[in-house]
């Protein structure tokens, strides 16, 4: 992964091979300190007592800090360290991390420590750092769950590096534009790096408007997908289609949904966890020394929330009879509900009964801390039309018929379809929709051999539920026996607008669960989401085709 900044030169970080990495790091390490020298003594002529890091020093120092807490090679954590503590005997200020942790959510000693990772881990770490030339908080809170982390990691590296029908800088201006619908700035920067190191045009980042024609058209779709799936007909993939000179392929059509579905739902998982900035990106790192009381009001307005909720108490680990209670409720409905499966079986007429007044309960499912969020405009830039968001059914008169599983589904109709037109992706995505759905410990909280299968059910068919996608052999009266209030009011913030999940929203379902398991709802609610926005863009295109 070859990367300039001035003359500093990144990509042999990546190796494998120690010998290369020890190389990189000491031509790292000399334009660094050479270039400090020169700042240290600029400032001295002027007579600055501390001399700021300027000519891209500031850049380079963030991806030393970095490297120094987050590479899982020891040799470039050390050698990171050592460069940076030679740049500060220089008198030049270097940066210090803000946040504690790769989640604002989970407490950073229950989260797995970069160098203290088993030899398994160590492999899947190396892979993502070699391949993404870092290892991101996103994957340091999958990581709870390795075999999901090593299908999605594989599953994303295609979709952005390997041969396919969309160049590089549009994979990655696709991604800026799907996370952008739900202003996740966490990785609209990430790709916006991304974007500059493969060759992008920097103009495009100025706005949706200056980038080509054919991006721009993109702009309806990855609307509606993000927001309000069940509104795309055959006539939105006619359009892009059929455009003359700027006219999608049907091939780089796949390609683009799915990259738009992907991240989408990785800006949900990305609020669902409360992930924090990276430590070289804005927000994660900062030059100003720790205030007197180690509490520096920049951790704040570096946030993404306010005080509140840096102050809000989790639950803490002191079980209360209330959660205990909770947990024990929720395996007795499970136990109750099998007995009744066994016994009897409701009919049709009332299996779709229950669909309807779920699906219409659902609408009515909002927080209280609901209210409309500005984007910002350093993220709002990279779409249209920042008023569409996401809408329920029959709000306003309008009706969406039911989508039926029967009459369209992944396996039997989504999966062909993607692996004709983009080879391999849909194994990929049905390999991880297939762990998602059925990974499990077989525990619940502090009880261990529970047979969870029910209950990660409801949680999949809720969210599709949420979209109108209805399964004729599901019993949808068993969402409301397992699901609380407060369960339901996190799963829809965080599928349908993330960006208003809270800590509180977080800490306030399944209080006695580990973090480990609330990272596992989020994998389901990722997952979910994402087949459902497939399945109403992927039956509009097979409606176009026939």
């Amino acid at each position: 992964m070859e990367e300039r900044e001035g003359e500093v030169r990144w990509d042999g970080l990546c190796s494998r091979d120690a010998a290369a990495r020890a190389a990189a790091l000491d031509t790292i390490g000399q334009a660094v300190l050479r270039r400090a020298e020169s700042v240290a003594s600029g400032a001295a002529a002027d007579g600055l007592p501390v001399p700021a890091a300027r000519d891209g020093l500031g850049e380079a120092l963030a991806r030393l800090l970095m490297l120094s807490k987050r590479c899982p090679f020891p040799d470039v954590r050390e050698k990171s360290e050592a460069i940076l503590g030679g740049v500060q005997e220089l008198g030049i200020r270097i940066p210090r991390p803000l946040g504690h942790g790769p989640s604002r959510f989970i407490p950073e000693k229950e989260t797995i420590q970069v160098g203290k990772e088993d030899a398994a881990m160590h492999t899947l770490f190396a892979e993502s750092f070699a391949t993404l030339g870092r290892l991101d908080n996103v994957t340091l809170v999958m990581v709870f769950h390795p075999q999901y982390l090593e299908s999605f990691l594989k599953t994303q590296h295609y979709l952005l590096q390997m041969d396919g029908p969309l160049p590089l800088h549009y994979r990655h201006y696709i991604g800026i534009m799907a996370a952008a619908r739900h202003q996740c700035s966490y990785l609209v920067n990430l790709h916006v790096n991304d974007f500059l190191h493969v060759g992008g045009d920097p103009k495009w980042l100025n706005g949706l408007e200056n980038a080509p024609q054919k991006l721009q058209n993109l702009g309806e779709l990855n609307k509606m997908l993000a927001h309000r799936p069940w509104l795309i007909t055959k006539e939105h993939i006619e359009q892009l289609l059929k455009t003359e000179e700027n006219s999608w392929s049907l091939a780089e059509l796949i390609h683009a949904v799915v990259l738009l579905t992907h991240y989408h739902s990785l800006a949900s998982f990305t609020f669902g966890c409360g992930i924090s900035p990276e430590i070289d990106c804005e927000g994660g790192h900062t030059f100003r020394p720790p205030s007197v009381s180690n509490y520096c009001i920049c951790d704040i307005t570096n946030g993404y929330h306010g005080v509140d909720e840096i102050h809000a108490s989790p639950t803490g680990s002191i079980p209360s009879t209330e959660s205990v209670c909770e947990v024990e409720a929720l395996m007795e409905k499970m136990k109750q509900l099998q007995e009744c499966r066994d016994e009897e079986e409701a009919s049709q007429e009332e299996m779709a009964t229950r669909f309807e007044r779920e699906k219409r309960e659902s609408m009515f499912v909002c927080s209280s801390e609901d209210e409309e969020s500005a984007a910002t405009r350093d993220v709002s830039r990279h779409f249209e039309d920042t008023s569409y968001g996401y809408k329920d059914f029959s709000r306003h008169g309008m009706h969406v018929p039911t989508f039926r599983v029967q009459d369209y589904s992944w396996e039997d109709h989504g999966y062909s379809l993607v692996n004709r037109l983009y080879p391999d992706v849909g194994q990929l995505l049905d390999e991880k929709f297939h762990i998602a759905y059925n990974l499990t410990y077989n525990t619940m909280a502090m009880h261990k051999d529970v047979d969870t299968s029910m209950l990660r059910r409801a949680i999949w068919n809720y969210i599709h539920c949420m979209f109108g996608i209805r399964y004729d052999d599901y019993d949808y009266g068993e969402i409301n026996q397992l699901l609380d209030r407060s369960f339901k009011v996190y799963i829809k913030t965080v599928v349908c607008t993330p960006e208003k999940t809270t800590k509180r929203m977080y800490d306030s379902f399944w209080r006695q669960f580990e973090h480990s398991e609330k990272v596992h709802v989020n994998l389901l609610l990722v997952e979910a989401r994402m087949q459902a926005e497939l399945l109403y863009a992927l039956r509009a295109i097979t409606r176009y085709m026939t």
